[in-house]
């Protein structure tokens, strides 16, 4: 079995939802229950990859993703080659009071992120209600996020190994300014964060007859979205193909495959309300030695 990681950064405020709340959010994303994270669904990231070859089924398209993903012909059924986890939070992005925004993160999500990719680096400890940070977002030794200052740690950097381990996750030219805008939280900021800095839109709904909101139930509710700019990772195995459409082929062939497909669509939709400009991500797969 062979294993690589399929990297997403969203480009527009994604939506991936955990169904109606009775909270002061109508319509919250998806979390982890322990760390509050938002999370990419596994089944979502498999369904929305997938259909890259259901969507078109000429010319054998639709006997690679029967062996890549699966099939459930009662007569032909197989498991697919493609192992495809969950989309974990690496990177969230928070206001700064300078260089505009930076990306945040924590020690538990490097960790997670070392595990799943034997990484080469350390993870930086963060004492306290301190944080480490980089030059562009710190002013007079501290980092204002949002309305909260984080002094920055004196006996503490963010070291060159992990600024270089970060920088390769995707080719988006956005994220090629990581070094100037990383900072380190402790693990419950971080988690404070990403659960109370997402985005939270509006949406009315028009009675088309009298121009007003309807009166009905729903016609005034609101939305919550993962902002733009935010890293996930997903870890992707493959094993050896079966059925009779996977006869003979390898996790190689299968990574090869999805490689081949993601260069082909660099950036790809995921999640919700994908006609109003939602949830548009640059994908990247990167090997993992």
């Amino acid at each position: 079995m062979q294993k690589s990681i399929l990297t997403l950064l969203t480009r527009t405020p994604l939506h991936i939802g955990a169904g109606s709340s009775v909270g002061a959010i109508d319509q919250p994303v998806v979390r982890e229950r322990h760390t509050r994270f938002p999370i990419i669904p596994g089944s979502s990231l498999k369904g929305v990859v997938s259909d890259l070859w259901h969507g078109n089924e000429s010319g054998g398209r639709k006997e690679d993703a029967q062996w890549l993903f699966g099939s459930d012909d009662p007569n032909n059924a197989s498991a697919g080659a493609m192992l495809i986890g969950e989309g974990k939070l690496l990177a969230f992005p928070v206001r700064s009071a300078r260089g505009s925004f930076a990306w945040t993160t924590c020690p538990l999500a490097l960790s997670r992120f070392k595990r799943d990719t034997h990484g080469n680096f350390t993870v930086p400890g963060v004492s306290g209600e301190q944080c480490l940070a980089s030059g562009e977002v710190t002013a007079k030794n501290s980092v204002i996020l949002e309305e909260y200052v984080f002094p920055v740690q004196e006996n503490g950097s963010i070291g060159d190994d992990l600024v270089h381990a970060l920088s390769g996750l995707t080719d988006d030219d956005v994220w090629k300014t990581i070094g100037n805008k990383l900072v380190i939280l402790p693990d419950e900021a971080f988690s404070y964060f990403s659960e109370n800095a997402c985005e939270v839109a509006q949406h009315i709904k028009i009675n088309d007859a009298t121009g007003t909101v309807d009166v009905e139930s729903g016609a005034l509710f609101n939305q919550e979205n993962v902002p733009s700019e935010t890293l996930f990772y997903s870890v992707i195995h493959a094993q050896n193909g079966m059925g009779e459409a996977g006869r003979g082929k390898t996790p190689d062939d299968a990574l090869n495959e999805l490689r081949h497909k993601l260069d082909e669509h660099p950036c790809i939709q995921i999640g919700a309300d994908e006609t109003t400009g939602l949830g548009w991500c640059s994908v990247f797969l990167m090997e993992v030695r």
